[in-house]
Order: C-alpha cells, then structure tokens, then sequence
C-alpha cells in the first residue's frame, strides 16, 4: 500500500473537507477523491461517508486513521533512524580497549562521543592488545585501543599519540622527591616488573632502555597491571618504570620522576579491520583523535 494513500486519507480524516485536505496536499480535488477511492477498493471497506454537504469517517475509517497515525509515526521514525545510523551519529559498536586506558584517555573519548552521539550503543570490553587483535581479527569487536605495530595488513590503525616512560619510587627510597632521575641511578634497585607473556611490548622496551643505560634489571616481583605495579611501589617492594599514565593513580607512598636519558616513548592507535565500513565506526575513530590530540602527552594516555 502506497504511503501517500495512507498520507491522504490522514489529511482528509483530520480536515473533514475535500477541498481543504487537497489544499493541503497541494493536488486537486479530484485526484484526492481518486486516492480516497483506490484506497478503499484495496482494503475492501469503505472509510468515509459522503454527502453533498458533509464528510464523515464510517467505524472502520476511525479505527484505520487511528492504526495510519501509527504507520506514518513508525515509518518516519525509521527514515530519521536510518539517516542517522548513515551519518555515524547511530547504531551499535563493540569497542575493546587496555585496563590503564580506564584512568587515561579512555573516560575522555567515552565522554566526548556520547556527548555527539546520544542515541548510540557503545559494548565495552577490556583486554589485552593480544586478545583485542585476535577479537579484531574475528569480527567480535569493531574498534579496539591498542599500542603499535601492529604486524596485519587486516587491521587499519590510526595513531593517537605518544606517551614517555616515568620512573615510580617508594617515599622511603634515598632518591624519592627527585623530579629528574637517570636510568643508571636505578641500577642497584629490585624492580616491579610488567610480565614478558602478558605484556611483551613493555616488557621489551624497559629492558632495552636498562641495557641502554649499562645495567640489565633485577626484578624481584611481576605484574601485569599498571595499578597493581605502582601499589607494590607503594608498598616499599621496589622501584618501577611505567608509562606516565600512572601518575593519574595518585597512590600515596609513591614519587615519580622524569627519565633524564629520555627513552623511546611508549605509543596508543586505534586498530580496526579495513574492511570495516561502518559509519559509526568512522565517527568514533575522527572523535578519538580530536579529543587524543588534547588528551595525550598530559597524563592521559
């Protein structure tokens, strides 16, 4: 059945009056008869009563205009639906991301893109950059936040920015309270160190920025969360190299400090699969790096 027909009959239902409906419906009179009729004939009943001096609705005309208000909402409703799921600005999108992005950047993006896009369905799940690849890879998640490289000509990145690595310390340690510390001035200390199985990338780079600086690290306990590395700190069981980010934990106990050697800082991207063409998508990887750009390289990482 044809929407105008429902469209017509709505607007002579409300006005009661050929000639006013076919005003407002800028078509002549006898075309909106025709409609009315054909209209009629389809459904097999007759919906309005005519006489030469009035028009009125039969039973069944009252309960369909009821049953066309109805239509017409939901179709409306459908086209605003489907414009706005086309524009980004709708729909449903699975996004995975690293525990420390919870106290970093990761507040900052979810804020900025509900405030664009209320109506949205954001499925949130935290994971490991190994496992948001794979789910990546098997189309469970859309988008996911993770640090480069990524070795997969499947997943397109978008770089969002950089972060340096900061030195953590008891209170009690002799060198707490300094704001700049070399590498080297660690080399006696027990480290907290993140695990080389769950944490390759980090694992890695300290290591290498130790043997840089003349010494390989003595660990005395792992971890694989940044959290949990700074509470040992806390707890006085040794010295830590972290991504600045966990300054944003503000434990007590802990002094930080700059690395005067400056090592390679530690990356974030977004990663999703190219062949991902979903509008939403694109709006959620334009918003993160906008609100990257301000966020990152300030503690926000």
């Amino acid at each position: 059945m044809e929407t105008r027909l429902l469209k017509s009959f709505v607007c002579l239902a409300e006005e009661l009056h050929f000639s006013r409906a076919a005003e407002r419906l800028n078509i002549a009179q006898p075309a909106l008869s025709r409609q009315i009729k054909l209209l009629e004939e389809r459904l097999g009943v007759m919906l309005v009563r005519r006489t030469k001096r009035s028009v009125a609705l039969t039973p069944a005309g009252i309960i369909f205009k009821t049953r066309c208000h109805r239509l017409l909402d939901e179709l409306e409703d459908a086209r605003q639906e489907a414009q706005r799921v086309a524009a980004g600005q709708e729909g449903r999108l699975a996004v995975s991301f690293l525990h420390s992005s919870t106290y970093g950047i990761m507040p900052h993006l979810l804020r900025a893109f509900r405030t664009a896009h209320p109506r949205a369905v954001l499925e949130l799940y935290e994971m490991t950059i190994t496992d948001q690849l794979h789910a990546l890879r098997e189309g469970k998640v859309d988008v996911g936040l993770i640090r480069p490289p990524v070795a997969d000509e499947t997943i397109r990145t978008r770089f969002l920015g950089a972060q340096r690595f900061i030195i953590a310390l008891p209170q009690s340690h002799p060198l707490a309270g300094n704001t700049n510390l070399s590498l080297h001035a660690l080399r006696n200390d027990p480290f907290i160190s993140f695990t080389e199985r769950h944490s390759p990338l980090f694992y890695a780079r300290i290591v290498a920025m130790c043997e840089t600086a003349g010494f390989v690290p003595r660990v005395a306990q792992h971890a694989t969360q940044i959290h949990t590395i700074v509470g040992l700190v806390s707890a006085g069981m040794g010295v830590s190299i972290l991504p600045e980010v966990a300054k944003n934990l503000s434990l007590s106990n802990v002094s930080f400090a700059e690395i005067t050697d400056k090592p390679p800082s530690v990356e974030m991207c977004l990663g999703w699969r190219s062949d991902n063409a979903s509008p939403i998508l694109d709006s959620f990887v334009e918003i993160c790096t906008v609100v990257a750009a301000e966020q990152l390289g300030s503690g926000g990482g």
